[in-house]
């Protein structure tokens, strides 16, 4: 029998930027906790690691924006580790890097409560590198020093003066509203007004933005390139090196947002993650599978009685297999039937299970399922449908057009999990949807669509749920999942560089 940890509390520090910069040990720690108290300048693909019935905590903030006080956090971790909870302090960057992870410590000491430690890959090093900027180089910079700019003690006269007089790299961080004062003041105490300076806005993601310049320029650069926070600041000759990367990746520069339910949205992100491209998850739709479905257990009870099972979603798929295990059915029961899929998706989720599509259509979608089924289902064999509430007609009509006895029983429904906006309008370069109740939620949330994002879409029902809401310009992918998404916004993207290449020459 195993022991969970529990009454503990881990700092684990989630690294800069990206949600994949975080370390394994970290990860490890996270896929066991009970509870998560985790700052807002995390990447939120990071939550992913955590489980589902775990309490998520934010206490973090944006600029202007409200947060915890540092002894309410201390009170939170206190509390929630002397109620025999697992908690993991989840803090951007390193814990201990202007992280005030020490204040922390010190507060579970006192109380006489264990915990661990997992350093975070830390800002003040990662964003410059990844920016192409090294903080030391031989006989360049022999030396860095990391410093605060979000407390005016740091920017105190006195201390300008002992920032200027260094011969290392200055990295502020946290400094991006006090950059005049910074540039200003390193001026004033002696350094001089042309040495390099840079402004890495949103580092170590692909969002990143870059802005190089002068200490007598820097202020008014920035402005006008409206960079942003979180934000570092590299002050020294080795903002002069271009080392970014140059392994260029397909979708680079690229933004895309995701629209459905969680899992697809995740899936789909992480897919285009590993291409290069930006992605704005818009995760709304939850998926409720349908309690105390007597229909559903009696078909289940009784699947002696059918010929064919059908499923239409990975989603279907799942709670099929789900159902299996709930009502204690053998899977060895299901040697007799046949079972068809809408996709290669679904079929993927059977397979796991040791249980092998008979029929997947070649176009992923309703009707070319329902027109394979018609061709093979016998005459003496009867169906059942497993599928979602707001299912297609277009397979129940097809299988009553063809005389074929069916049972079609509604598993679960894809509800809207999002509260309703006034017009928050997407401007990232693609914007994708992979049904109609997420077309339909989408912009009953008050979420618009900027003209110049290009909208990509899985099938004709989605596609005619975009037309009844008024939009008309979009691109339907060639097979109706992920991969299909994918190739549609690759091919977009080839075009485009095709129509660029020919402008230019």
């Amino acid at each position: 029998m195993s022991v969970k940890n529990v009454g503990k509390v881990w700092l684990v520090g989630a690294g800069c930027g990206d949600y994949d910069l975080i370390s394994l040990r970290g990860k490890n720690i996270l896929e066991q906790c009970d509870v998560v108290v985790y700052d807002s300048l995390i990447d939120s693909r990071i939550l992913d690691f955590v489980p589902d019935n775990a309490e998520k905590i934010c206490v973090g903030k944006r600029s202007g924006k409200h947060s915890e006080t540092q002894d309410n956090i201390n009170k939170i971790l206190v509390e929630k580790a002397l109620k025999n909870k697992f908690v993991v302090r989840l803090k951007g960057g390193d814990p201990f890097v202007f992280g005030r992870g020490g204040e922390e410590i010190l507060a579970l000491q006192e109380n006489n409560i264990e915990y661990g430690i997992v350093p975070g890959i830390t800002s003040s090093v990662a964003v410059a590198e990844l920016a192409g900027i090294p903080v030391t180089h031989r006989e360049i910079a022999r030396s860095f020093h990391v410093i605060t700019g979000h407390t005016s003690e740091n920017l105190l006269p006195e201390n300008m003066s002992v920032y200027a007089k260094l011969d290392g790299t200055l990295v502020f961080l946290m400094g991006l509203k006090k950059l005049s004062e910074i540039a200003n003041g390193l001026i004033k105490n002696g350094k001089n007004e042309n040495t390099p300076i840079s402004v890495v806005s949103n580092g170590a993601s692909n969002g990143q933005k870059v802005l190089k310049s002068t200490l007598k320029n820097i202020a008014v650069d920035s402005q006008k390139a409206n960079m942003k926070t979180p934000a570092i600041i590299i002050v020294g000759d080795v903002v002069n090196f271009d080392f970014k990367p140059t392994v260029e990746m397909p979708l680079e520069n690229i933004t895309v947002t995701s629209t459905g339910t969680k899992r697809f949205v995740n899936k789909l992100s992480a897919r285009l993650s590993k291409l290069g491209a930006d992605v704005n998850r818009l995760d709304y739709l939850n998926v409720v599978e349908y309690r105390n479905n007597s229909n559903f257990d009696n078909a289940m009870n009784n699947l002696n009685g059918y010929g064919w099972v059908v499923l239409t979603s990975i989603n279907g798929a799942e709670i099929f297999l789900s159902k299996l295990i709930n009502l204690k059915i053998d899977i060895r029961k299901l040697s007799e039937l046949k079972f068809a899929v809408i996709g290669s998706g679904t079929a993927d989720v059977l397979a796991k299970r040791g249980i092998f599509a008979d029929l997947v259509p070649e176009i992923y979608t309703s009707y070319a399922l329902g027109n394979a089924l018609s061709k093979s289902v016998l005459p003496d064999e009867k169906v059942l449908v497993l599928r979602a509430e707001k299912g297609s007609v277009e397979l129940s009509d097809i299988l009553n057009e063809n005389n074929i006895s069916f049972d079609d029983i509604k598993t679960y429904d894809v509800l809207s999990s999002s509260d309703s906006h006034d017009s928050i309008e997407i401007n990232t370069d693609f914007v994708t949807f992979a049904s109609s109740s997420g077309v339909n939620a989408f912009f009953e949330n008050g979420y618009k669509i900027g003209k110049n994002t290009k909208i990509v879409c899985i099938g004709d029902i989605t596609a005619n749920a975009l037309v009844k809401q008024g939009v008309n310009d979009f691109r339907i992918s060639k097979t109706s999942n992920i991969d299909g998404i994918i190739e549609t916004i690759l091919t977009e993207e080839i075009q485009n560089a095709e129509i660029q290449t020919t402008e230019v020459e």
